[in-house]
Parts: structure tokens; sequence; C-alpha cells
């Protein structure tokens, strides 16, 4: 049975479609058979590995309003091990369509439940935002990983992040748990990354991941090209992180 992580933080440009791309890539690589979730209407996740996401005729929109199930919108990638269900931008209207709905948190999770004995990981990108999408998400999810860029309003809104996760466990999914904090877009030559990662490692302790995702101009070259880092530039600084992040994934 599939291990389920959200990646999630409602401030933009954090770094969570670089990690659920590139993790799930990473997982794929070690052969762990691995499906990649995009319920962000953006649908940055689903380009970034490569499928043009203003042509998909099926999406995790269709399972979300019930005109699908999972199984039927689930996609194969470049990486044998690694499958998607991709988004588009009719998942903007997703939340209005959803309210309606019995057990509208609950939709993704029912969703996934049908195929998750074939699968070893599902990594869900979230929207930036703590809506009806991030929660069905959180609600589906065993864990959830937070990353945080090492920038000055870093810790900023995070409270409202963890209120919303302790909401989900008291109300929707009480097993939820953090699955770790990764620290993004780090430059040690910069004090004020170091102290960010300082700050960070003082709130959450363990729960911080020893990897941190460096500055790489690599990493934020490949989503230009569909690929993840480990297929544009396996030896840049960026795959090495996500190599190791991954590692640290397998080893919890």
């Amino acid at each position: 049975m599939a291990r389920i992580i959200a990646v999630a933080n409602q401030k933009g440009g954090v770094g969570k479609t670089t990690t659920s791309v590139n993790l799930s890539s990473c997982l794929a690589v070690a052969e762990k058979r691995t499906l990649l979730v995009d319920v962000d209407p953006q649908a940055n996740t689903t380009s970034g590995i490569g499928l043009d996401k203003n042509k998909m005729d099926i999406s995790v929109y269709d399972v979300l309003i019930g005109r699908k199930n999972m199984a039927e919108i689930i996609m194969p990638t470049d990486m044998s091990y690694l499958n998607i269900a991709p988004s588009s931008i009719s998942l903007v209207g997703a939340e209005v369509e959803m309210v309606g709905m019995m057990s509208r948190e609950k939709v993704l999770s029912f969703a996934l439940s049908s195929i998750v004995d074939k699968y070893d990981y599902i990594i869900i990108d979230c929207p930036p935002s703590l809506g009806l999408l991030t929660v069905n998400a959180l609600t589906a999810a065993n864990s959830v990983i937070i990353p945080m860029q090492c920038e000055y309003y870093a810790l900023e809104g995070l409270g409202q992040l963890l209120h919303t996760i302790q909401l989900v466990q008291k109300n929707l999914n009480p097993s939820l748990e953090i699955e770790g904090v990764l620290l993004t877009m780090y430059d040690g030559r910069l004090n004020l990354s170091r102290q960010v990662a300082e700050e960070t490692r003082k709130y959450f302790s363990n729960r911080v991941y020893n990897t941190v995702i460096n500055r790489n101009v690599r990493l934020s070259e490949a989503p230009s090209f569909g690929k993840p880092i480990i297929l544009y530039d396996i030896l840049s600084t960026g795959a090495e992180n996500y190599m190791a992040l991954a590692k640290e994934v397998l080893s919890r």
C-alpha cells in the first residue's frame, strides 16, 4: 500500500512544485512505484514532468467532480516507475463545484483508495492556498512535507498552515503527520539563509530534513524543458540535493 505524502505551503514560490516533481522522480529512480498527483490549477507539475498542460482532455478535475475514476486519468511519464495524475486549468472551478457535495473534503481520499495498492509512494502537489483542494490533499495523505524558502518572510504564515493541519487531524484525518520541513533556496554564503535555517530547526527540531535544497541554476532551468532535474542534469547540485532528500524519505 502506498505512502501518501502531500507537499503543502500556502505561500507561493517556496518550491512545492519543484519538490513534488523531483522527489517523485528520485523515488522512481530508486525503483519505487510512484504516482505524482497534481491538484494545483496552475498545472506546473504537469508541465514540469513533460506534458502539455493546455492539451489535457482529462485531469484530476474530472475525478473530483465524479466524471472519471483515478485509474482512468493516470498517464505514464518518461520514467518507467513514475506515473502522473495531471492537472488542467479546469481545476480552477473545482472548489466551487465541490461545495455542495457530501463529504467534499474526502473526495480525493476516496478516489485514491481505488489505486493505492498499485504504488509505493503517492506525492500530491498542493495549490498555494489553504482551500478545499489543499484540505482534500491533507485528508487523503499519511503525512505532509512543508517546503520553506530560506528568505525573510519564511516563517510568516506558517502558523496558519499548522493550524489547518491541526484542524484536519482533529476532524478529518487523525493519522496525518508532518513528514518533514524542507529548507529550499538555501545559499550558505548568506547570513539570512543560515539564520532562517537555524530558526526553523529551533522551532521544528528533528522534523527538519538534514538535506537542504540549494539555489541552483540548473534546477531552475529544468521545468522549462519539461524534465525533472535528474533527467536534465544528473550531475547538478539540485540533482544531488533531491537524491539525498529521497534517501531521507525512504529511510523514514
